[in-house]
């Protein structure tokens, strides 16, 4: 297992966002590696199938395409995508042997009532999937603003520590700002993987 050399000035880490039309059967999952002093190395693209389960093998595959062995941790913009798509941090942690970061922007008491409204014969294994996720942290920038965060193989310490260094404005790092901007414009564009 690889830790957070926080030191480096050129620590690459690989950042994940999604975009997806409310009509669309799947998002575009857009990554990008980004050193730690903001010069872009590589993207890589995926899709995720929106109420589906297959977000965690989408990120898997992207990772294997990459064939990136400098990337030292992941961060992703949240951990439930594609309209309730979850990723199992866990998974990707056991399987790639880096840190993961999973990156929310707003407080929520849960979204056991949402699973059961959409997913009304097979809530239970969604419900039992985002539980799995456990308890988000409350990490307050640099900047002021306080984002959440779901972590395995890093301590929080030094997660703050690299979204503080990542972070120039508002609550959105920068890797996650790009690959967000990526993602909505190859979804604008039609274009799909």
């Amino acid at each position: 297992m690889r830790s957070l050399h926080l030191e480096k000035k050129g620590l690459r880490g690989l950042a994940i966002a999604e975009s997806f039309a409310p009509n669309s059967s799947k998002s575009i999952l857009s990554g990008i590696v980004m050193r730690r002093d903001f010069i872009i190395d590589d993207f890589v693209f995926g899709s995720a199938t929106l109420g589906g389960n297959d977000a965690t093998d989408s990120i898997l595959k992207m990772y294997d395409e990459l064939d990136r062995p400098d990337v030292s941790y992941v961060l992703i913009s949240g951990l439930i995508v594609s309209m309730y798509n979850i990723i199992d941090i866990r998974k990707l942690f056991d399987s790639l042997k880096i840190p993961i970061i999973g990156v929310s922007y707003n407080d929520s008491l849960g979204i056991e009532g949402a699973l059961k409204h959409h997913f009304p014969n097979s809530f239970e294994s969604k419900i039992s999937e985002y539980h799995k996720l456990g308890k988000r942290e409350k990490i307050t920038l640099h900047t002021c603003h306080d984002i959440f965060v779901r972590r395995e193989g890093c301590t929080l310490n030094d997660v703050k520590h690299l979204l503080d260094d990542l972070t120039l404005n508002g609550s959105i790092p920068e890797p996650i700002r790009v690959s967000q901007l990526l993602a909505k414009t190859l979804l604008e564009k039609g274009l799909s993987f």
